[in-house]
């Protein structure tokens, strides 16, 4: 058979295979570029080869629960804390329950610990309570004004931005209504029992004003008569100036009754209130997000879905709330006992949505809404334990890991050099565009969807080696097969190429399946395992068809090849070749004439 005509494009680029090799090469160049933009020239480490930080969270049953902790709790618990985790923008963490009431959580280095103990550590039952009356953080509270959260209902304020904004967090929900612009302040309504502390009160326009120091004497709060003198004692007593002080005061609040009133800490210590019981559970919560509120200039919001009975207890208890005034027209939304957010409340809030804005930074709006969203859990935890994990033995694996590769690779090139001579450049050239080509995917996916390379990954990257060496070599022997055929090199590059594709589409097919099918039903570390060699496996067609095959379309035209140099590794008397085919050249017959 005839080589194809001139100008016929045929599968695998030998029209212009020249063109193929271009791109290829071009994309190459784009991908190392991008990373070195990125500023990121090395894949991301999972936690078994960088280190990182390790939490055993014990738990505890809660008050009026005697018997929560059982299996399905226990791992109900471990879920929710791995999407916590995952919400930190953290990858390849590891959750996962220890005995009976243990949960151990191993984050990589590069995560911000006292962050990830704040959001993971912190997980007891996220809840609404209406603020009975609000002070300073410390026993002698300064006599500075502290600006307190406001609240309104609408998702936007109809233009009403500047000092607005300022006022500090608002609670909004649909449908939108003008927010409240008056400041106002934490630490004004302070009961008569609280002895210490100088009081601030509103001036005519709504903006704090602090009396002049000396003996100041506390003022009263509306509805401060309905707090019972235990109560007004104990928030007399708290100090949040210090996170241990601060943590007790959380640890007796987690473990209080939904009924119970209790004292708390805000998370920065600068003020204290005094909360009325559960109003909305925390599992009333459906979702919650932050989202940046470009035009109404209020910056970065939370926005809060109830479900639909957490809905009707949100527009009840906002109602109520509205009605009364400041601290009392505000919820605190507590979390272990700690209160995270306290906005106020301007109107009732139906439908279900809420917002809450006013002086978030992306930061903070993306804790809250992770802790809203993740926040309810069956069981209160405590970290029982925290240590810090070394890579010292990830390390040596690594190392063991690589030279078992580079020995496997050595190997692999050996055979390809004494057994396919000249084609072993083929395989080694397309070896290392197929290297390139999974560092640097590998290292842009760390800063794009967080993967981090961990041992199971390194095997699966080794493991490529052998998938993509089996591509090279099912090509070969096609192209061998058909010069022993008796044909000649350019054609049986030509001819060889279809049946070798389909093959190696069915293997790597085959091997991608596998792949997949282990990245979905396994966890933890596997998954890694799994991950890269799907990756290999499709980087595998791609260097096939787009390097491979246009490489040997060219070189099938260079006299060293085409002509069977013995080290070529395609001599035709080598491979035991018939004699060439050629065309049969017919002949009309000629007539003879009698004598």
């Amino acid at each position: 058979m005839a080589a194809p005509k001139k100008g016929r494009r045929s599968p695998g680029g030998q029209g212009r295979p020249g063109r193929t090799l271009v791109l290829i090469m071009i994309a190459m160049a784009a991908l190392v570029g991008g990373m070195f933009a990125s500023g990121t020239s090395t894949p991301r480490l999972g936690i078994d080869l960088a280190g990182g930080t390790s939490f055993t969270l014990q738990a505890r049953n809660q008050p009026g629960k005697p018997n929560a902790i059982n299996e399905t709790n226990m791992k109900t618990a471990a879920g929710i804390m791995e999407r916590r985790v995952n919400g930190l923008g953290v990858s390849e963490a590891e959750v996962q329950t220890q005995g009976t009431n243990h949960i151990v959580v191993n984050i990589p280095k590069g995560t911000d610990a006292k962050q990830a103990r704040q959001q993971v550590g912190t997980t007891a039952q996220l809840a609404f309570r209406p603020v009975l009356t609000a002070a300073a953080g410390t026993k002698t509270p300064s006599a500075t004004p502290t600006p307190s959260p406001s609240a309104s209902s609408g998702k936007k304020d109809d233009g009403k931005k500047g000092d607005d904004k300022k006022d500090g967090e608002k609670a909004e929900g649909k449908p939108s209504a003008t927010p409240s612009a008056s400041s106002t302040t934490q630490g004004r309504a302070v009961t008569s029992a609280l002895k210490k502390g100088p009081s601030e009160t509103p001036s005519a326009s709504g903006s704090p004003s602090a009396e002049p120091s000396g003996s100041p004497s506390p003022q009263p709060s509306t509805g401060a008569d309905e707090i019972p003198a235990a109560l007004q004692k104990q928030l007399a007593d708290l100090d949040c100036s210090t996170e241990k002080s601060r943590s007790q005061a959380s640890e007796k609040a987690a473990n209080a009754k939904p009924t119970d009133q209790v004292v708390s800490c805000k998370e920065d210590g600068t003020q204290k209130y005094a909360l009325g019981p559960v109003a909305v559970e925390g599992t009333d919560v459906k979702d919650a997000s932050a989202v940046f509120e470009a035009q109404s200039g209020q910056g970065w919001i939370v926005q809060m879905d109830f479900t639909g009975a957490g809905g009707k207890k949100f527009a009840d208890v906002t109602g109520k709330l509205a009605a009364k005034a400041q601290p009392q027209n505000q919820f605190a939304i507590v979390l272990d006992g700690q209160t995270i957010s306290a906005p106020s409340v301007s109107k009732a809030i139906p439908g279900g949505q809420a917002t809450i804005s006013g002086g978030f930074t992306q930061q903070s709006a993306e804790d809250l809404a992770n802790m809203l969203s993740y926040g309810a859990l069956p069981l209160s935890f405590k970290i029982a334990d925290e240590t810090t994990v070394t890579a010292a033995l990830g390390g040596e694996q690594l190392e063991a890991g690589l030279i078992a590769g580079a020995i496997g690779l050595a190997l692999v090139v050996v055979y390809l050099v004494a057994y396919y001579r000249g084609l072993a450049l083929v395989a080694l050239a397309s070896l290392g565009v197929s290297a390139v080509l999974t560092y640097t995917i590998m290292t842009l996916l760390g800063p794009a969807i967080g993967f981090a390379l961990n041992l199971p990954a390194v095997c699966g990257a080794i493991v490529a080696i052998g998938i993509t060496a089996d591509s090279f070599i099912v090509y070969f022997e096609r192209i061998r097969d058909e010069i022993r055929e008796g044909r000649t090199l350019r054609p049986a590059v030509e001819r060889g190429w279809p049946r070798a594709r389909r093959t190696i589409l069915v293997s790597d097919f085959v091997s991608f399946l596998a792949a997949f099918v282990l990245f979905i039903v396994t966890v933890g570390k596997v998954k890694g395992f799994a991950f890269t060699l799907g990756l290999t496996t499709l980087l595998d067609v791609v260097v096939v068809f787009f390097f491979t095959k246009p490489l040997m379309t060219l070189l099938a035209r260079r006299k060293f090849f085409a002509n069977g140099h013995p080290w070529s590794g395609l001599d035709p008397k080598r491979l035991g070749a018939k004699p060439p085919l050629r065309r049969r050249r017919t002949t009309a017959p000629t007539e003879t004439k009698e004598a």
